[in-house]
């Protein structure tokens, strides 16, 4: 598909049918006011209503128009998976995982440190990536030829697998511990996430790999469609809209299912869960009772309030049931694991020790700290799983601290559990709340007890395990809605 520049939307006629070979019945189509988005709907009563003759030329029109909602004409990638099998991705995505941005991510564990309990679960985000990518593409083709009058393009297939992609490139090391448990103690009151720096990171890939120019080339459209794949991955990007009957840009309201795909905020069901429980599961040696394939097969958009939402058949509940039921099972068994939060709140002290000291060069040489590589992305770039090892191995006398800490993790002298407890109601985990039950523990030591125990010698942590009412499944699988 030709363009006439960067940032402009394609014209859907005479390009197309020049390339497609159908420059020949280009005025006819002009003449029916067929453009672009309504040429791979066309059926042969429809061209033979056209007056198109003989038969042989239907089937070819019918050929080429087919071809035009193909993903592309250009050979497809293939990767060996071990989760989903042998799996063909599109150049232009490739063209995203060549590069040093999404390569990053063979460096960052995809359980954090839940690897060092689980032997098996050595698997990174890399690769949960692409399988996120390609199940995307799965059920966008699923609804496309279940419903074309949906009239997804080929330009909202692309954007929709770019999304999944890229949703997970702003994870740093460890993957959650880092914004879960390392950054709001080094950056208190900073409200980051990896979704954020995910997105900083997709701007960042895009513009030093010169990848706009490949992304219209490919028949995107600059900047709707970079705002639509941002919004897929972190939500609305402009708050001030947030309260509006449709806060998004890259896509009108009558295309909302798209934005149920990679990351649903409206019930949780998306192919981001589908992969990471297939994958966790079989890397952690957990039976996984969720069959995404059987979702697909039912997977159909209706109209739900006003709004086009992907549902399924009334009969699909226990399915999706087993789906939260395997994610509930995941966080007790191993998300949530008692030695993992050990390890990783071992491996947060020994970072927040080390971070003043640690040197990682960004944009125009400027020189970030651990905790501050997430405000430039090329320093951040950088950052992976490696810092673990480059502080344990370190000569450096002002990381001795830290590296003794690393040191007791891999020879398993381990923090011990003193006690646990259930709490009944919301819990606030601020920083000064946990400090003060430090404090609390610290004094509640048995009489007769000669040991001085100060807050320095206790770490409270606050695990929220998932809950099952956070989620209506009655929405979208109701028999009315179908």
């Amino acid at each position: 598909m030709r363009t006439s520049g960067a940032g402009t939307r394609p014209k859907p006629s005479t390009p197309i049918c020049a390339e497609e070979g159908l420059d020949q019945w280009e005025q006819m189509f002009r003449e029916h006011g067929i453009t672009g988005p309504g040429l791979p709907f066309l059926t042969e009563a429809h061209l033979e209503k056209m007056g198109v003759f003989p038969l042989g030329s239907r089937l070819q029109i019918l050929h080429c128009l087919q071809k035009l909602w193909q993903i592309s004409s250009e050979s497809m990638k293939v990767f060996n998976d071990p989760i989903h099998g042998h799996i063909e991705l599109h150049p232009l995505l490739v063209r995203f995982i060549d590069t040093p941005q999404f390569q990053r991510l063979r460096h960052i564990k995809q359980l954090g440190g839940t690897y060092l309990v689980f032997p098996g679960a050595s698997h990174n985000r890399f690769e949960h990536s692409i399988g996120v990518g390609y199940l995307a593409g799965c059920l966008v083709q699923a609804l496309n030829e279940r419903q074309p009058e949906l009239l997804i393009t080929k330009q909202d297939f692309l954007c929709v697998q770019i999304a999944g992609l890229c949703h997970d490139l702003g994870h740093g090391p460890f993957s959650h511990m880092f914004d879960g448990m390392f950054i709001p103690k080094v950056r208190p009151g900073e409200k980051w996430k990896h979704e954020m720096a995910s997105v900083q990171m997709f701007d960042h890939l895009v513009r030093v790999n010169g990848l706009e120019e490949v992304m219209v080339r490919h028949g995107l459209t600059l900047p709707d469609d970079l705002i639509f794949i941002k919004e897929q991955i972190a939500g609305p990007l402009d708050n001030s809209v947030l309260n509006s009957s449709w806060p998004y840009k890259g896509r009108p309201m009558e295309k909302s299912f798209l934005y149920e795909i990679v990351a649903n905020k409206r019930n949780g069901i998306d192919v981001d869960k589908w992969d990471y429980f297939a994958r966790d599961c079989y890397h952690l040696g957990i039976q996984n009772n969720f069959d995404y394939q059987r979702f697909l097969k039912f997977a159909r958009v209706c109209e739900v309030r006003g709004k086009k939402h992907i549902c399924t058949r009334d009969k699909e509940v226990g399915n999706l049931y087993d789906m939260f039921h395997t994610r509930n099972c995941l966080h007790r068994r191993a998300y949530q694991h008692k030695v993992g939060n050990i390890i990783e709140t071992m491996i947060t002290e020994a970072f927040i020790k080390a971070d003043p000291h640690i040197q990682i060069q960004g944009s125009s040489g400027r020189i970030f700290t651990i905790s501050s590589a997430i405000d430039d992305m090329e320093a951040y770039t950088k950052l992976t799983d490696h810092i673990f090892e480059l502080i344990l191995y370190s000569s450096a006398p002002e990381l001795s601290e830290a590296r003794a800490i690393l040191h007791n993790i891999v020879c398993r002298r381990l923090y011990k559990c003193v006690g646990q407890t259930t709490a009944e109601t919301h819990v606030d985990a601020s920083q000064e709340k946990l400090l003060a039950w430090a404090k609390e523990v610290a004094s509640s030591k048995p009489s007769g007890t000669d040991a001085n125990l100060t807050a320095e010698d206790f770490v409270v942590s606050v695990r929220l395990l998932f809950c099952f009412n956070r989620y209506k499944l009655s929405d979208p699988i109701t028999p009315h809605t179908l």
